[in-house]
């Protein structure tokens, strides 16, 4: 299994969605991430970290509130957004760095 780190790192852009098992908005993001996942199909990767269970990653993100979206490219964070974002809003952002 790949680190975060390694996960990050990666040519194609990376959805890391922070959430939490009691968060209703969390549970919101599930269905929005399949779909999305659909959409984006090879083209980026998404991963849901746990805050609870991985508490390292969001103190090193400073993830205040969950959902809190990520984007990730080549390692660096491009984009971020909390709350519950539509699959349409975040198939465009992935869309601007699976080509890059």
């Amino acid at each position: 299994m790949a680190t975060f780190n390694e996960l990050i790192q990666s040519e194609k852009p990376v959805l890391v969605d922070f959430s939490a098992e009691w968060c209703g908005p969390c549970k919101m993001m599930g269905p929005i991430l399949n779909d999305l996942k659909t959409m984006v199909g090879e083209r980026a990767n998404i991963v849901k970290v746990d805050v609870d269970r991985n508490p390292e990653a969001a103190s090193a993100y400073q993830i205040k509130g969950v959902p809190t979206l990520i984007v990730f490219h080549k390692g660096k964070a491009v984009w971020r957004q909390s709350g519950v974002v539509p699959a349409a809003h975040l198939r465009q952002v992935l869309d601007q760095y699976a080509h890059s």
